[in-house]
């Protein structure tokens, strides 16, 4: 008490310095009006048919305009926190002076001196400092402010952004938040208490300090009844009244809400992979979060819940059971890209250490042979036969630089053409297939990445056939979409359409296509998936109407897919475990889902396709049911969506590949001249043997034969002297090796 006590000349000195203020600011009255910042509101996510998701935001505030906050809560605010509102020109020395030697008496701080529109002007424009400067910049700014806007607005910007308490900014939220009713709704007792919490929001909390609450909500009745707001029966009334809260409830963005995951990644679009609300990230989050946003999505709800159940059925334990996998699923409308449908995995709000990690994104899993289709599309638009026969035998090997590739799993057949052997996913075949000198694995890398694959990094090397690459189930989706639009590729859409907080469309989605292959190249590949689901591994997939697809499986099971599509919808599922988990002797491994942990046996064709079948059932239980391929259209697909562009319309160019040229043998410099002669970059690789520099090269990678594209490194080797030794110690030649692509690799056919 003693040093609050000390310090009353010095709060009496404040309280005078800004009466001089007041003084000196009454000539600036012609001074332009103080720019008001916006409140910050929460944006609101819709699905395809605008319905409401979730909704975004940084802080719980509903603005709502005067006129819908009762006067009865107006009053007590005005009545405890700035009884001279209406009269004041934004300042009350004497109200500070008051409120210091109050203060000074009880040892503590009982009076605030600030009045409504100080704390607005504290709250909205300026920092906590409490410094005298920044005092009499508070009072500057208040008077200034009063100027300029009428008492209801400034009553009105105030009530909409004080801090209440609970998380919540403003009188609506807290209204909501405490009694479970909005603003123009609470009664008097309800709105004493809501006017007692603004002074300490913390210490006057009526969930965790209730008397706290009440003795302050008594005090603002009283000072209601003695400035005259309201009578004496309406006092004593309200006082006998106990207060009664509303069962708190989590916000709203940490209830539980339909797709999470889809949810997560219409933010990640909006905050990190387009400027629609701002050039820097920090712009675009402030936007997102605090600018009353109406964000429309692709999302059909009723689509996302029978994705969801489809899992459920074939899973009903999933979450409960360990020994139930997980699984994710996405689905594209062909023709526009619309992602309708995304189960990133299970209970997104539930305990476990990975519930919001998007099991259809992120870095991707490996596909196993639902890659296989990419590799028939690349031999297709290279001039490989549909007829043209591969061996398919049980095992095979190769050579390749680097080492020898080994492939197991012929899927019965000896041997088999481009149709066959992705019927019975043949490994070997397949194999063969990548191999081809006018296939490779450049031109499938180029080839994936025009259908569809461009969230991940693939490795190009021939192995990339059996799918040991990781890929995201939306881009494996956005393949198969692209065969099912008859080769035309679509990007994935999850933003439609935004509203900002005026109602003005700042955002509308516009239609982008471009042809990844030819329609008679893609028709082809779907003829033969077709023949997946009618006899082949993909049985189990069978959906009562014309549909195509494929099953994968990666090595050593870990890893499960079905993939297909019908003209409406193209559907990607994954079943795998998330984690490695311990095994008997408690070290971390990679799950095997045919381990003794997991006791359950899954290829692409079994779990994943039945999850696919019963969802595409269920999705398409009121559409049409139409053929895959449509003779009767023209060469080049239509669309009713606006026309994106005239590439469409062009043979998709081949000419940016080119032959490796067969360099063993020659001179360095003769090697260097051939490689560049063909459009390729020679790279020299050394090999430092003593006595044998100036001969030729003895290697090269990639090898002689080899389709790459243009301006690709060709590695070629040589012998060099070795440097002279350095000390007495006898020197052994080392020896380097060109670049590998690949070594031993195999993996189950399915």
């Amino acid at each position: 008490m003693f040093s609050l006590r000390r310090r009353i000349p010095t709060l009496i000195g404040v309280a005078l310095t800004i009466a001089l203020a007041a003084s000196a600011c009454s000539s600036a009255r012609e001074a332009p009006p103080i720019l008001l910042p916006v409140n910050a509101e929460p944006s609101a996510i819709y699905d395809a048919n605008g319905t409401l998701i979730t909704t975004l935001r940084e802080e719980n505030r509903s603005v709502v305009p005067l006129d819908q906050i009762p006067r009865l809560l107006q009053d007590a605010v005005i009545a405890i926190e700035d009884d001279q509102f209406w009269h004041h020109n934004g300042i009350n020395p004497r109200s500070i002076a008051r409120a210091a030697k109050s203060n000074a008496a009880s040892g503590e701080i009982t009076q605030g001196g600030s009045t409504i529109t100080q704390q607005y002007v504290k709250n909205a424009l300026l920092s906590d400092e409490q410094t005298l400067g920044r005092k009499i910049e508070e009072a500057s700014l208040a008077m200034a402010l009063e100027r300029s806007y009428s008492k209801e607005l400034i009553l009105e910007l105030y009530l909409n952004t004080i801090y209440m308490g609970s998380g919540a900014y403003g009188v609506d939220a807290a209204a909501r938040a405490y009694f479970g009713v909005p603003v123009d709704q609470v009664d008097l007792p309800q709105a004493a208490l809501l006017a007692g919490i603004i002074q300490s929001p913390a210490r006057l909390d009526p969930r965790k300090h209730p008397e706290n609450a009440l003795k302050r909500r008594n005090l603002v009745l009283a000072e209601m009844l003695e400035q005259g707001f309201i009578t004496r029966p309406q006092h004593d009334q309200a006082k006998a009244t106990p207060i009664q809260l509303a069962e708190a409830e989590l916000a709203p963005e940490e209830q539980p809400y339909p797709a999470p995951h889809y949810v997560d990644e219409v933010k990640n679009w909006l905050l990190n992979k387009s400027d629609t609300l701002g050039k820097t990230r920090g712009e675009r989050r402030e936007r997102l979060l605090r600018g009353g946003l109406k964000v429309y999505t692709a999302i059909d709800l009723g689509l996302q819940q029978q994705a969801e159940d489809a899992i459920k059925s074939v899973f009903p334990q999933q979450g409960i059971d360990p020994k139930q996998p997980d699984a994710a699923l996405v689905s594209i409308e062909p023709k526009t890209g619309f992602v309708k449908a995304m189960v990133g995995g299970y209970n997104y709000f539930g305990t476990h250490e990975y519930r919001q990690a998007n099991l259809a994104m992120g870095t991707g899993r490996s596909t196993g042979s639902a890659f296989k289709p990419i590799v028939m599309a690349t031999a297709l638009e290279a001039g490989v036969s549909p007829t043209k026969s591969f061996n398919s035998p049980s095992s095979t090997q190769f050579k390749i630089p680097g080492g020898i590739w080994r492939v197991k799993g012929g899927g019965g057949l000896g041997a088999g053409n481009l149709h066959q052997c992705l019927v019975v996913s043949s490994n070997t075949c397949y194999a063969n297939v990548i191999m081809d000198k006018a296939v490779g694995a450049a031109r499938t890398n180029d080839m994936a990445k025009r259908l569809g694959i461009v969230s991940t990094v693939l490795d190009p090397q021939p192995a990339m056939v059996l799918g040991p690459n990781n890929t995201t189930v939306l881009d494996i989706a956005s393949v198969y979409a692209t065969f099912a639009d008859d080769g035309i590729h679509v990007p994935p859409v999850f933003v439609t359409k935004i509203v900002d907080s005026n109602g003005e469309v700042i955002y509308q989605h516009t239609h982008t296509q471009s042809k990844a292959v030819e329609p008679e190249v893609a028709r082809q590949v779907t003829e033969a998936m077709e023949g997946v689901i009618d006899g082949g591994t993909g049985k189990s997939a069978a959906i009562g109407r014309p549909a195509a697809g494929k099953t994968g499986s990666a090595q050593r099971n870990t890893d499960a897919w079905f993939s297909g599509f019908t003209p409406q919808l193209a559907t990607a599922v994954w079943v795998g475990f998330a984690q490695t988990r311990a095994d008997r002797s408690g070290v971390k491994r990679l799950v095997s889902m045919t381990s003794p942990n997991t006791r359950i046996t899954v290829f692409g064709g079994t779990y994943p396709a039945k999850i696919w079948s019963a969802f595409m059932k269920s999705a398409l239980a009121n559409s049409a049911v139409l053929p895959l391929i449509n003779v009767e259209d023209p060469p080049i697909p239509t669309t009713t969506v606006p026309s994106p562009n005239s590439t469409v319309t062009d043979k998709v160019q081949s000419d940016s590949y080119v032959e490796v040229p067969d360099v063993s043998g020659l001179t360095p410099d003769a090697a260097r001249k051939k490689v560049q002669a063909a459009g390729l970059t020679a790279k020299d690789l050394r090999v430092e043997i003593a006595g044998l520099a100036g001969s030729t090269v003895t290697a090269q990678s990639p090898g002689a034969g080899a389709i790459v594209a243009k301006g690709s490194q060709v590695w070629i080797q040589f012998p060099v002297e070795p440097p002279p030794p350095t000390t007495t110690t006898t020197t052994t030649a080392t020896t380097t090796t060109a670049p590998s692509t690949s070594t031993s690799s195999t993996a189950p056919r399915r």
